[in-house]
């Protein structure tokens, strides 16, 4: 499939708003595309072959080459650290990484316990605040940690706030905001540079004109 594009694409909430924003790119994607259970689809009319991941999989499968291209948030690029390039900002699923725990957890001076699924971000970020802390990595489920005593605060991601106040936490504070990125297997943009710089190109307009619609001021990466 030389002529094709492998594209790794999280599951979930990403998912549906990057298939959004391929099909305005003029991308045919049929409208079944999303109601499938398959973990690979090949769309002949579009030249791409989706793989189905999880989103901390998208950027491994990407490095290694298994996929051209793939889409994921920032907060897995900063934790996973893989060597693809990162060619546009697509603006979608945004959200933000905050600190957050029971009211008054901010207040434990000594090596807190931090429990999250982001280990590197969550260490860094600690450590450029001159704070010693405890990291305790977690796959799911992280507000439960404060709540069962096995840490002091968590760090996760934040969309609207719903899931800590429903659970007794508050967010003590704002680490990063976070988008969904395009990125690209650096030997794949060497053989398939047409054809990859063509759909960046389709969803930078696409991204653009969003940003045009709602008054906002988005800053494409290349």
């Amino acid at each position: 499939m030389v002529d094709w594009l492998t594209v790794a694409m999280p599951k979930g909430r990403i998912f549906h708003e990057a298939v959004e924003l391929l099909r305005k790119a003029d991308y045919p994607l049929p409208p079944e595309f999303e109601d499938s259970r398959k973990l690979i689809i090949e769309i002949e009319e579009a030249k791409m072959r989706f793989i189905l991941a999880k989103p901390m999989d998208v950027p491994t499968y990407v490095e290694h080459g298994v996929a051209d291209i793939g889409i994921a948030g920032k907060d897995v690029m900063l934790e996973e650290e893989r060597v693809v390039y990162e060619v546009l900002d697509l603006n979608i699923s945004e959200c933000h990484l905050a600190v957050a725990g029971l009211a008054g957890a901010e207040k434990k001076s000594f090596a807190p316990k931090i429990a999250t699924k982001y280990p590197n971000v969550a260490a860094k970020y600690f450590r450029e605040q001159g704070e010693q802390v405890e990291i305790i990595h977690l796959n799911g489920s992280i507000e439960l940690a404060p709540m069962i005593g096995l840490a002091d605060r968590i760090v996760d991601i934040v969309s609207t706030g719903r899931t800590l106040k429903e659970n007794g936490l508050v967010e003590l504070q704002n680490i990063m905001t976070i988008t969904s990125r395009l990125i690209v297997n650096p030997a794949s943009y060497r053989m398939k540079a047409e054809m990859i710089d063509e759909l960046v190109e389709r969803l930078k307009n696409v991204v653009a004109w969003k940003g045009e619609a709602t008054g906002e001021d988005f800053s494409l990466n290349r």
